[in-house]
């Protein structure tokens, strides 16, 4: 399988489009933390009572470890398949296959269950009333999403003001409304540290539950991996970005449950999910409250489509490159460097599905049975990639405690929940849920076994080895620095001289970090 097979039209994506504060960006608002605070949440107070604080929590930390994973597989294979590609060459092919397949299922079904929520959070800026009128949300919700489906064929770098500007405002009246809520005096419930701890679980069954829900909460920051053959200087800075979105966003999902539950208690969230934000907004600031926190929700999705496109878009691209799927999805566009076929292909399926998940009548029951769903295809493809930097790192991991701390432990921890997590909420989900989950992924057994026999190229093992065995980096390596516990956060590479030659002090596979 070659790392970077020949592209349809265009000559291949644009390289340099996106920068590091770029990839820090997508990472936090690919997350969507006022969309999540809007329609997630409310789902894991529901399974969790005054335990979600603690579910988001844990759930962080393992997720760090899976962003853990994609920064260090990603430094040694720039792939717009990302864990596609890796998984492919640390594990097997076929689960490589399935990783990817994986990715265009959630994203898909997400971007079908966020188009009506645009169209909600839409009216609801202009008066509560119209958001009960089904069809004019629908128009609306569509509208959004089709217009982010032009500016994702457009081009990874075009809107990135927008993109930030609406990151800025949707994570400032978050904070806002948090700190507001955690000082109000008139509180349904008193904080307690007992919130962040194991205390207020009703069993294994009710945190399983929860955390299924919560990792659909911090997904979304990978797609940074996903536009790494866009990015500059990618092998260095496209995964510092996952890593940085995954700790901000679980900062701020914590603190705005906790101080949601204080003010409104958490039967009332639970009895309420579609209103408990405009609740909330009222109790804090009566009159605009409301509003301004529907603006956040709006400003979150519109921005979280465009970028569960990209991530698509970028995903079947490098599928249709290899030929795994058919070979039109790697073509790019001449002018603008984008795999618009991939992007337009994944924006008509997710309206298709939509426009069949109205007609049948169930649309809201689809979205909380898709955000179970999504779950579990998420769940899948971490836990992969939390392995499979593992395996490819095997030889190496014993070189330094933070080499085995940071590749080795904290990542296979991860992989380790993710997969605990997948395996225990099978038996609790209904039967839609699970045909979202499984049904979804056993399809991508079609695709991949008539492509397996065709003998693609991708089938042929290439294997990835460690950084500092690396044919492809011997250069590099004489520009990096030693590993300490700052650097594996991305930083202090940029503070220190490099250190040139041989030092036995030096650890490839975690400096310039």
């Amino acid at each position: 399988m070659s790392n970077r097979p020949d592209t349809e039209g265009g000559g291949g994506l644009r390289a340099g489009a996106l920068g590091t504060f770029d990839s820090v960006v997508m990472a936090v608002v690919g997350c969507g933390p006022a969309y999540a605070v809007a329609g997630i949440v409310p789902l894991v107070v529901a399974t969790a009572g005054l335990a979600a604080p603690a579910v988001l929590l844990f759930c962080a930390i393992p997720m760090i470890g899976i962003a853990l994973a994609f920064r260090h597989l990603g430094r040694l294979d720039v792939n717009a398949g990302a864990s596609y590609s890796w998984v492919a060459r640390s594990l097997h092919p076929l689960l490589g296959f399935l990783s990817g397949w994986a990715v265009l299922c959630s994203t898909t079904v997400f971007l079908v269950s966020a188009t009506v929520p645009a169209g909600e959070a839409t009216l609801s800026l202009v008066s509560p009333g119209p958001a009960h009128d089904t069809g004019l949300t629908v128009v609306i919700g569509v509208g959004w999403f089709l217009l982010m489906a032009l500016v994702a064929a457009r081009g990874s770098r075009f809107g990135t003001l927008a993109r930030t500007t609406l990151g800025a405002v949707q994570l400032a009246l978050l904070l806002l409304f948090a700190v507001a809520g955690l000082l109000a005096d008139d509180k349904a419930a008193e904080f307690s540290f007992s919130w962040l701890g194991f205390g207020h679980f009703a069993g294994p069954d009710a945190f399983v539950a929860g955390a299924l829900v919560a990792g659909v909460t911090y997904w979304g920051w990978d797609v940074t991996s996903n536009l790494s053959e866009e990015t500059r200087d990618s092998r260095r800075t496209s995964g510092l970005g996952g890593l940085i979105g995954v700790t901000l966003t679980g900062a701020v999902f914590v603190l705005f449950t906790v101080s949601a539950l204080g003010v409104l208690g958490p039967t009332a969230i639970a009895d309420d999910p579609a209103g408990y934000l405009s609740a909330l907004g009222q109790s804090i600031w009566p009159g605009w409250g409301g509003r301004l926190l529907a603006l956040a929700v709006l400003l979150s999705t519109v921005s979280t489509l465009e970028l569960a496109l990209l991530s698509a878009s970028r995903t079947l691209f490098a599928m249709g490159r290899d030929r795994t799927l058919p070979r039109i999805f790697g073509r790019t566009h001449p002018e603008w460097r984008t795999p618009w076929v991939a992007t337009l292909t994944v924006a008509a399926v997710a309206v298709l599905l939509l426009v069949a998940a109205l007609t049948a009548g169930s649309g809201a029951e689809f979205v909380a049975s898709a955000v179970s769903g999504v779950g579990l295809h998420i769940a899948f493809y971490y836990a992969l990639a939390g392995l499979a930097v593992v395996v490819v790192h095997r030889t190496v991991l014993f070189s330094s405690a933070g080499t085995l701390f940071f590749v080795g432990l904290w990542p296979l921890g991860g992989a380790v929940f993710m997969g605990w997590i997948f395996v225990e909420s099978v038996p609790a989900l209904n039967a839609q849920a699970l045909g979202i989950g499984l049904g979804a992924l056993a399809l991508g057994l079609v695709p991949m076994s008539l492509t397996w026999f065709q003998g693609r190229s991708y089938y042929r093992p290439r294997p990835l080895v460690p950084l500092s065995g690396h044919p492809e980096h011997t250069e590099a390596t004489d520009e990096f620095v030693a590993f300490d516990a700052f650097d594996a956060f991305g930083g202090g590479a940029a503070a220190r001289p490099a250190s040139r030659g041989g030092s036995s002090g030096r650890d490839d596979v975690l400096s310039d970090f």
